[in-house]
């Protein structure tokens, strides 16, 4: 990409002269996430500015945006021998100044900025007409005296006296240029000293706030030849927001996934990372997505072609190709403690009231392996999956439920929680409580029932938690149970089309 910078050169600082480099620039663009996934809140998408004022970003969201990156540019601009002043502009209105590096490639070692101002002072109708409050401006042809400015309008007093709000700036007309210090755009000053005068290859790198990237799954579930299986069709978006107040256009873009420390301050976030100086000319290397790999304890995913990131966009482009036929368990839950006992507590549970409600719900959960041998084995960022079914009935894809996966490395088992069964039915009761307090031992009998009213067989996993110690002891039971870990049990149980099956088992604890 070619584009004009203006900048401010001279001999020495204050003896500058106007001049117009054309400009060769590189943009390459890493974006690290914190984003809990599917949790980047709508209010994040709405720019400022929809009236016509304004940068058209707001800074307020997108300081909240979760989210950061690192740029890195190369340009080349034209530097006299000597010390001057030199801008660079188009830079993120988020950037964290502190992290800003200033190399040139063409004499590293005679070339280096003494000093530097970032200068956010950006322009704006408002800001510009606050510079002129108590002078008179055309407004609508009539002249009037400005006497107070917001980003809706102006309070003018003309020349009866009279005092009123105009809405807007459409009609208002200014005389000179534009007022000193207003930018149009973000921009990097430095006062330079280079020894070798003329044209300089540069690289600058730094952080800003404002931008995030999560992962979109959508999986298209088919179901089995047995029961409580079935087959998926896995696909996988990026989507990127950018809210930095700069757009980059033609970046080489990567992803880092994985739980990189930030620490505030912000500084710089890492080791400086050189350009590729690949081509990409030609259809094949256009067409290329992105390619994952290992680097130091994350992974990293680059886009083989240069993509355009807009400021005020989000922006969706394909993980990887969509993997068919992973094959595919359907999982039926019921955990029939309620939901505010399943936590443990630091001393035993004496009352024998405690954690007797009860929940009736099924769960419904997809597990898959994330492998090669069921079509994957690629790393995947964290990110909401969306999973939908289709209808033979007309050949639509119905939504049948959703949840978020934290990253997940290949070789990993994959669970997605769907939603709760309509026809597969619990319940929990405890049917006796014992307790001596002075041998210090409690038993407790539970009995669990599970009905199916499908026309189909089932699988159910009956959860447990053995939640009032952490000593305890099963002494009768009608199922046998898998120990998951050391306070939690699973009655895996088959139920026939309106079977109902009835799980008892007692415990003892002693502390």
């Amino acid at each position: 990409m070619t584009r004009t910078l203006t900048l401010m050169l001279g001999a020495g600082m204050g003896a500058g002269m106007l001049v117009s480099a054309a400009l060769g620039q590189d943009t390459a663009l890493t974006i690290y996430s914190y984003a809990a996934p599917g949790a980047v809140p709508p209010e994040m998408y709405r720019p400022v500015g929809q009236g016509g004022y304004g940068y058209g970003y707001n800074p307020y969201s997108a300081l909240q945006v979760p989210g950061y990156a690192v740029v890195r540019q190369t340009r080349e601009i034209d530097l006299p021998a000597g010390r001057s002043e030199t801008t660079f502009d188009g830079v993120a209105a988020l950037i964290e100044p502190t992290t800003v590096r200033f190399e040139s490639l063409t004499d590293p070692d005679g070339t280096r900025v003494l000093e530097q101002n970032f200068r956010f002072d950006l322009f704006d109708l408002s800001k510009l007409l606050g510079r002129h409050l108590g002078s008179e401006v055309n407004v609508g042809g009539e002249t009037v005296t400005l006497l107070a400015v917001n980003p809706q309008g102006m309070l003018v007093r003309n020349a009866r006296g009279e005092i009123y709000f105009v809405q807007g700036f459409g009609s208002v007309r200014l005389s000179g240029e534009l007022a000193e210090g207003l930018q149009v755009r973000p921009t990097l000053a430095w006062d330079v000293v280079a020894q070798r005068g003329g044209s300089h290859d540069t690289r600058v790198s730094y952080q800003t706030d404002g931008i995030t990237w999560w992962a979109d799954y959508n999986i298209v579930f088919s179901e089995g030849r047995t029961a409580n299986t079935g087959e998926l069709d896995v696909g996988a978006w990026v989507s990127i927001l950018n809210q930095t107040g700069a757009t980059y256009e033609d970046a080489k873009l990567k992803l880092v996934a994985g739980d990189v420390q930030r620490m505030q301050p912000q500084g710089y976030g890492g080791a400086y990372m050189p350009r590729s100086r690949q081509s990409y000319a030609g259809n094949e290397a256009m067409a290329a997505g992105f390619e994952e790999k290992a680097f130091f304890e994350y992974h990293l995913y680059t886009l083989g072609r240069p993509t355009t990131i807009p400021d005020n966009s989000t922006k969706q482009i394909e993980l990887f190709e969509p993997a068919e036929g992973v094959a595919a368990e359907k999982v039926l839950l019921y955990y029939g403690l309620a939901e505010g006992y399943r936590s443990f507590l630091p001393n035993p549970a004496t009352d024998r009231n405690y954690g007797t409600e009860m929940n009736k719900k099924v769960d419904v959960y997809l597990r898959f392996r994330n492998d090669e041998a069921s079509g994957l084995g690629i790393p995947l960022p964290k990110g909401r999956i969306r999973v939908s079914k289709l209808d033979p009935a007309d050949g639509s894809l119905e939504f049948i439920g959703e949840d978020v996966i934290d990253h997940t490395a290949k070789n990993e088992r994959v669970l997605v929680k769907l939603g709760s069964a309509f026809d597969v039915v619990g319940e929990r009761i405890q049917t006796n409580f014992n307790i001596n307090s002075n041998q210090r031992w409690m038993t407790e009998t539970i009995e669990i029932r599970l009905r199916n009213h499908k026309d189909e067989r089932v699988s159910v996993i009956a959860k447990e938690n053995l939640f009032r110690w952490v000593n305890w002891e099963i002494t009768e039971k009608t199922h046998d149970f898998e120990k998951v870990d050391a306070r939690t049990i699973h009655f895996p149980v088959t139920l026939d089309p309106e079977e109902e099956e009835i799980i008892r088992y007692t415990v003892r604890y002693t502390w």
